[in-house]
C-alpha cells in the first residue's frame, strides 16, 4: 500500500512535438523551485527539451501536484505526485496518531483505555484517505484538465 498516490496518464499529440513544446513553454513560467506565485502563465516549472517538471500556477492549491512528463513525437505521458513540499506535513500528521497512543501508554498505563488505539487507527485513515487520496483526487484532475488544454492533446489508456 502507498501512503502517497501517484497517477501516470498517456497522450496523443494533436500537432507536431516542436508545436507542442512551444505552446508549453509561452505558458509555463520558468522556475526552479516550484513554487506558488502571481503570474499569468498557466504553469511554473522546468521544460528541459522534451522532458517537463511543472505544478499549476494557481496560488495555493497549485503547488499541491507535482506534474512531470515527456513528449515525444505523437506521444507522451505525465505522472502526477504530491510535491515534497506537501509530503512531509502529511508524513507528520499521519505519525501524530501512533505517537499520541504511545504517549498516553507510557505517561499512564492504568488510565488506558484500548478503546483509543480504534480511535487512533480511525484518525490515520481519515487523514490518509481525506487529506492525501482525496484532495490528491480532485486537484490531479483539474492539474490535468489544465496540461490538456495547453498541450491540446488527447488522454489514451494505453502504453503506446
Amino acid at each position: 500500500m502507498k501512503i502517497f498516490p501517484v497517477k501516470k496518464r498517456y497522450f496523443t499529440l494533436h500537432d507536431t512535438q516542436a508545436e507542442t513544446l512551444e505552446r508549453l513553454k509561452r505558458r509555463t513560467e520558468k522556475s526552479q523551485s516550484l513554487t506558488s506565485n502571481f503570474t499569468d502563465k498557466s504553469f511554473r516549472g522546468i521544460i528541459d527539451r522534451n522532458t517537463f517538471k511543472l505544478i499549476s500556477s494557481k496560488i495555493g492549491k497549485g503547488a499541491f501536484c507535482v506534474m512531470k512528463g515527456t513528449i515525444e513525437t505523437h506521444t507522451g505521458y505525465v505522472t502526477v505526485e504530491i510535491h515534497k513540499a506537501f509530503r512531509i506535513p502529511l508524513s507528520i500528521m499521519f505519525l501524530f496518531p501512533p505517537v499520541g497512543i504511545t504517549i498516553a501508554i507510557l505517561i499512564d498505563m492504568e488510565k488506558f483505555h484500548p478503546i483509543l488505539i480504534i480511535v487512533g487507527i480511525v484518525q490515520m485513515l481519515i487523514i490518509w484517505f481525506i487529506f492525501t487520496r482525496v484532495v490528491f483526487k480532485f486537484l490531479s484532475k483539474q492539474s490535468l484538465q489544465r496540461l490538456r488544454d495547453v498541450l491540446d492533446v488527447e488522454w489514451t489508456n494505453r502504453n503506446q
